[in-house]
């Protein structure tokens, strides 16, 4: 017995696809392997680590916790390579990441980035203490953490250096209808 395939649209870094999924295909595994996305990272599939995390109209969400065809329903998905400028240009939180050091191994690192993205968004100026709360929800095995928590100040420090009011999700925060 086949399954039957959903043809769904979404809108992944400001470019719209179509894919067709059957309807238990989680949003992480659509990404990955019909669209070609793979920097989102999928490590326990249980929505504990946080390594799937993307924006889903600028929020983070754990994209191994959603279907793909529940995700159709909204205006914009922005991954790890939807972060930095139509240029090329590193984001902030990029930038920040490779300036403290707050990646190892980096398999947990497009997890972080999407999220600390958001959080800069809600709180561009955050103090130490808020930087590890918005953190603590993503597992990292390498770091310690310390390297991450600084690249969070470092990230907002940058941000307010460009003067750049909205730069942490540039697809994201646009609402444009499929």
């Amino acid at each position: 017995m086949t399954e039957d395939l959903h043809e769904i649209r979404l809108r992944v870094n400001g470019v719209p696809h179509t894919a067709r999924v059957p309807a238990r295909r989680l949003l992480s595994d659509c990404l990955r392997h019909d669209l070609g996305l793979t920097g989102t990272h999928v490590g326990c599939e249980h929505g504990v680590c946080g390594a799937c995390t993307v924006l889903l109209d600028g929020l983070p969400v754990r994209s191994c916790l959603i279907f793909a065809v529940s995700a159709a329903r909204h205006a914009d998905i922005t991954t790890v390579e939807g972060l930095a400028g139509p240029d090329g240009a590193l984001h902030p939180v990029q930038r920040a990441f490779g300036e403290c050091h707050a990646l190892q191994c980096g398999f947990c690192t497009p997890g972080f980035l999407t999220l600390i993205a958001s959080h800069l968004e809600a709180n561009p100026d955050p103090t130490e203490e808020e930087a590890r709360e918005a953190v603590s929800g993503n597992l990292c095995r390498c770091t310690g953490y310390r390297n991450i928590v600084a690249a969070v100040l470092r990230a907002a420090e940058l941000r307010r250096e460009a003067g750049e009011a909205d730069v942490s999700a540039p697809n994201a925060a646009r609402g444009d209808a499929l």
